[in-house]
């Protein structure tokens, strides 16, 4: 293997005439911004929708409607804790309808059984569960949620048992990266068909807190090498999929398989986005599903077209021979480090920025780790002081 991870792409041509008239494969509804864990890895804006801004149960259930009519074929319902949500029943009937693949992607931590199972007759399809750590006390740390990795075990068991899918999720970073192996074990154990190692992505809330997670070059290689003997070893078993840290690699992987390609976003309050991030690119505005159709957003909207296709690119994107693979990688990953979204994402070794940042990450892994920064700092002090339950924000 090469002496640096390369972050994965897809093909593609550069069609972007014609990519807007594709419908999306996959929408992510960010149902709430509400969540029972402080994660520190957390991608989501630095300021959070309140609860008085979210979509209301109709609304959802329109998109859900408008996704279906479009021809999207997947809806990750996700948040914060989509099933802080007392209406979630009526948004997976609503996508069950509409012919959409619904996938719930949870913390688990305050999911009952008998609301699950009520979810799966509604049509629910499938269940994805992050586990903070195979360590309790590692998870109880970075989750500030005492007690959350014996419920998401229960709740993971739950859902094998009825016969759905169940994919975990393993948020990667410094603190828990030793336990790669132990995560895949774990999955095989409570039969899940897939894994995601996901190394933290430095966006968003996780930005803040990159000196407290990045973990060093050669575990992030160790990483790899132990994911791709386990897919060897479980291939027909269980399916592996790994995202390695943007700021170890040498190639850039392409924004959602390429900006407004195939992928859109829907943020609590209705703001439709091409990736989760977007909202970190200050220069573009976004249209609202309150007040536009979603066809008509996909097709038309400004930030969609934006960086769709190639003709955008400045040097060296605009003359590569990759442009239309990775398209010139993560528009918000280049406006975090460069200030402008629309230099070569830096984890592309051709960026003048590439050594910098890299330079950056090892020497971040180097030393020790700072202190997390929570988003409630004294609900997670006492929540990990007492042992007792953190409150969901109030609403």
């Amino acid at each position: 293997m090469d002496d640096e991870p390369t972050a994965g792409v897809v093909g593609g041509e550069d069609e972007a005439a014609e990519l807007c008239a594709r419908a999306p494969v996959g929408l992510l509804a960010e149902l709430t911004h509400r969540c029972p864990l402080q994660c520190p890895y957390c991608s989501n804006p630095v300021e959070l929708e309140g609860v008085k801004n979210e979509l209301s149960t109709e609304e959802w259930c329109s998109v859900m409607r408008q996704a279906g009519e479009m021809g999207i074929l997947q809806v990750h319902l996700s948040g914060g804790e989509p099933t802080a949500r007392k209406d979630l029943e009526d948004i997976v009937k609503a996508a069950s309808e509409a012919g959409l693949y619904s996938n719930l992607i949870t913390a688990a931590v305050t999911l009952k059984r008998d609301r699950l199972e009520n979810l799966q007759k509604l049509g629910l399809d499938h269940v994805q569960i992050s586990f903070q750590d195979v360590d309790p006390e590692g998870a109880e740390k970075i989750g500030a949620y005492p007690g959350a990795t014996q419920k998401k075990l229960e709740v993971a068991r739950w859902v094998t048992e009825m016969g759905l899918p169940l994919t975990i999720n393993a948020p990667i970073h410094r603190h828990n990266i030793h336990n790669v192996p132990r995560y895949i074990d774990m999955s095989v154990e409570l039969g899940a068909q897939r894994l995601e190692i996901a190394h933290a992505q430095y966006y968003g809330w996780a930005f803040l807190n990159r000196a407290a997670l990045i973990p060093t070059y050669e575990e992030t290689l160790a990483s790899i090498d132990c994911v791709e003997a386990a897919r060897e070893r479980l291939k027909g078993v269980l399916t592996i999929d790994m995202v390695v840290p943007d700021y170890y690699a040498k190639r850039p992987k392409p924004c959602m398989g390429g900006w407004g390609k195939g992928f859109m976003n829907i943020t609590p309050a209705g703001k439709v986005l091409p990736c989760h991030a977007a909202e970190s690119i200050p220069e573009l505005a976004f249209d609202n599903v309150r007040d536009r159709k979603l066809l008509d957003i996909w097709m038309n909207s400004d930030a969609f077209n934006a960086f769709r296709g190639t003709d955008w690119m400045k040097e060296p994107c605009r003359s590569c021979a990759f442009k239309d693979i990775d398209y010139g990688g993560c528009r918000c990953q280049a406006m975090a480090m460069t200030k402008d979204p629309r230099n070569t994402d830096p984890a592309c070794a051709l960026s003048p920025y590439h050594n910098e940042m890299v330079k950056l990450a090892k020497d971040e892994a180097a030393k020790p780790a700072t202190a997390f920064v929570y988003r409630n700092p004294r609900n997670a002090a006492a929540a990990l002081k007492s042992k007792e339950e953190p409150l969901v924000p109030a609403e």
